[in-house]
């Protein structure tokens, strides 16, 4: 089970939230049976949309974030509901790319920066809000942090890191969101700005912080500051698909192809593309399906 910690500076200038999310993407890369360096993509994904979903106050809202460069792994999708619940998955999960000459996983090169990172915020109304911001580095928590400041009109500092081990498991996954209020004086901008700078990985950090990683990252970002966690919240890998949800898709699917289905005599499997559950349907199935959309 991750944690998302959110904090404010008692001077009211700065709000943060960090996330462990080690769990959740140990999941999702047991789920998809990613390469290292698709694993890093899909959690540092995963992490930022479970910060930004967690930060919307609508109760059943849901966000989206797609990042897609034209680079080799085919575009990373991530959804998380308001509590910071998420999952998603990468176009290629098998892409791999040697290192890069730092000894890190080379993310950039894997998503690409020929293309758009994209925010989808569906709040209940008829149209969803979609914001869209051109990619920075492919890097995604550089390109998270240019879209709120361009999309959303919010200066923001994100982090995000993952940690994978020799033996293909998740050591350590998480990162931060730190937003600046309207009128913040230069002197914090200038402090927040060498904090981050002079701070370990994201990942260190949160190794550093064991079980209180989340709580590490916002002490070393705000480091100097009087601040008061405001708020913690349990989140985790969470796919929402079930066989009802299926068959109501099944329901928009024509009469004709229906009854094409029936004839052929075949059991039909649809695959979730966000957890891989597989939900299989017979003739006398989709003949139900039928017969309750004639009626």
């Amino acid at each position: 089970m991750g944690k998302i910690v959110r904090a404010m500076t008692r001077d009211g200038w700065v709000k943060i939230a960090a996330v462990n999310g080690r769990d959740m993407v140990q999941r999702a890369k047991e789920i998809h049976n990613t390469t290292p360096t698709a694993t890093a993509a899909l959690g540092r994904l995963l992490c930022a949309a479970s910060l930004l979903g967690n930060m919307m106050k609508e109760e059943d809202g849901a966000l989206s974030m797609r990042i897609d460069g034209g680079g080799p792994i085919e575009g990373v999708m991530a959804v998380s509901d308001t509590t910071g619940n998420v999952r998603g998955y990468v176009g290629d999960p098998g892409v791999d790319l040697p290192l890069k000459s730092d000894g890190h996983l080379d993310v950039g090169g894997a998503v690409g920066t020929d293309g758009l990172l994209t925010v989808i915020r569906d709040i209940g109304l008829r149209e969803p809000y979609i914001g869209s911001t051109e990619i920075v580095s492919g890097e995604i928590g550089e390109d998270v942090a240019a879209y709120m400041t361009e999309s959303e009109q919010i200066p923001a500092a994100v982090g995000l890191g993952v940690l994978v081990e020799t033996d293909l498991s998740v050591s350590q996954a998480g990162g931060f969101i730190v937003q600046l209020l309207p009128g913040a004086p230069d002197g914090i901008i200038e402090q927040l700005e060498d904090n981050i700078f002079w701070m370990d990985s994201v990942t260190m950090q949160l190794l550093d912080g064991g079980e209180q990683g989340a709580e590490e990252l916002i002490k070393n970002v705000l480091k100097g500051m009087e601040y008061d966690i405001v708020e913690e919240t349990a989140v985790e890998y969470r796919c929402n698909c079930s066989r009802e949800r299926v068959e109501n898709v099944l329901t928009t699917i024509s009469v004709e192809e229906l009854q094409d289905i029936v004839s052929e005599g075949q059991d039909i499997s649809v695959t979730c593309q966000f957890c891989d559950a597989i939900y299989t349907f017979t003739p006398a199935d989709v003949g139900e399906i039928l017969a309750r959309k004639n009626n």
